[in-house]
């Protein structure tokens, strides 16, 4: 499996306040950008897959959002984030 309980942990870890920070924006957008390069790597291999072609729009939307909600916030939390994930804006 891709994205078993000991990767999220190091996720959250790296990205939150903790193993258990689950819920804070860094940590979420961090967890949505690795299963984005994972769907990415799928759909490479799968073009008619339209399911996951949906799933993977989801994604995207719900990791812009946290973003935009994180630029809004703080917009040096957002910046931090973006240099460390290497989003592109």
């Amino acid at each position: 499996m891709y994205l078993d309980s000991a990767k999220k942990e190091e996720i959250f870890e790296k990205f939150g306040q903790g193993k258990i920070d689950t819920g804070s924006a860094e940590s979420q957008i961090a967890l949505f950008t690795h299963r984005i390069a994972h769907l990415t790597e799928h759909m490479k291999q799968n073009r008619k897959d339209h399911s996951t072609e949906r799933a993977l729009t989801g994604l995207v939307g719900k990791r812009r959002a946290l973003l935009n909600y994180l630029k809004a916030r703080d917009i040096t939390r957002y910046r931090a984030i973006v240099k460390a994930l290497g989003l592109r804006k």
